[in-house]
């Protein structure tokens, strides 16, 4: 049986773009492969220290996966979460690979570059050798597919190069995650995920700025009007969609280009009540009051969040961790046997 993996960032609370971008799409992806793959969902709390937290990661913890439920997982014998810190096998393996990886290969890395440009010497030993630990991650639950953003792909191709060369030396004992071409094609496949009704549905990874639509909704913004939070009240909610930047063409279309504010909130409506894309345009074709339809997507923001708050609280915090104490037995024992045989290996053992 093939190994899906997936870290669930819990630095902070969440928008309704991340929510719409990566979890809902992880909890269909979960509930769809689960009967024929392992699907590990995994907290990497060590990767969150590497920058600030905020609040406390044992709550944010329970918090984010009171929302996985919430949106719909399905928990059986194949899901498998549990949380990095508690498998002590993620450290060492890290470090017996630091042992066989270059400093020229940890150097290239993108995101290392980008963060340390500035040539302060205040980047934090932890990011250079994250993606040393997102390999370890992988290898040690002989993960198949690691569905990630483009921005991760050139640490897929390191852990591929890191195992294939370690295998050179001491025979089969990582498996290979597939190439990123595949990976890639494996995403595909999921299609929709957020409709099962047609495929002109846009797609949450677009999900931007309330106030500044050029970009993307994020939680690090300054300007509480641009983002919408998953804690955030109904009626909080629905006063940002009021106030979302719009233009003045009174067309209502799906059209980034020309008109991301207007396209913005389609999208964001249409993912919500889970329609065609095409039905709410032809709907409000023939309304040039932004204003009008700006209250339909507020009332379904406002109602999707006071359903889903409500799912949320009735879930007890002894429900999470009974979750994560089963995964983390089940994560344990695969990760200490990967580990034996490296340390094997590697004459440690």
């Amino acid at each position: 049986m093939k190994t899906i993996l997936t870290g669930i960032r819990i630095n902070s609370e969440i928008t309704l773009g991340n929510f719409l971008g990566a979890l809902l799409p992880m909890v269909r992806l979960a509930n769809k492969y689960s009967e024929t793959h392992h699907v590990n969902i995994f907290i990497p709390d060590l990767h969150s220290i590497i920058s600030s937290v905020d609040g406390n990661l044992k709550q944010n913890t329970i918090r984010e996966l009171k929302y996985y439920l919430a949106a719909g997982l399905k928990i059986n014998s194949n899901i498998h979460i549990y949380r990095q810190s508690y498998i002590p096998a993620h450290s060492e393996l890290c470090w017996i690979l630091d042992c066989y990886t270059s400093m020229g290969e940890a150097l290239r890395m993108t995101q290392y570059k980008e963060k340390s440009q500035n040539n302060d010497n205040s980047t934090n030993v932890g990011i250079f050798n994250y993606p040393i630990l997102m390999a370890a991650d992988i290898l040690l639950y002989d993960a198949n597919y690691i569905p990630v953003g483009e921005d991760q792909f050139q640490h897929l191709e390191l852990t591929r190069n890191i195992a294939e060369r370690f295998n050179r030396k001491y025979g089969e004992i990582f498996t290979i995650p597939e190439k990123t071409t595949d990976q890639v094609k494996f995403m595909e496949t999921l299609g929709n995920t957020f409709s099962n009704q047609d495929k002109d549905t846009p797609s949450g990874l677009r999900i931007r700025d309330l106030q500044n639509p050029e970009k993307k909704m994020s939680k690090s913004s300054d300007s509480e009007s641009s983002k919408i939070m998953m804690s955030d009240t109904p009626a909080q909610a629905a006063k940002k969609i009021m106030s979302a930047t719009t233009d003045s063409l009174a067309n209502i279309n799906f059209d980034f280009q020309n008109q991301p504010g207007i396209s913005n909130i389609l999208q964001i409506e249409a993912l919500l009540s889970n329609q065609p894309l095409s039905a709410i345009i032809t709907k409000w074709s023939n309304q040039s009051r932004y204003g009008d339809f700006k209250k339909q997507v507020a009332n379904t923001v406002s109602s999707f969040l006071t359903d889903f708050q409500t799912k949320a609280s009735n879930i007890s915090d002894q429900t999470i961790l009974n979750l994560l104490t089963e995964g983390e037995a089940y994560a344990t024992q695969k990760a200490n046997q990967t580990l034996l045989k490296v340390q094997k290996s590697v004459g440690l053992r």
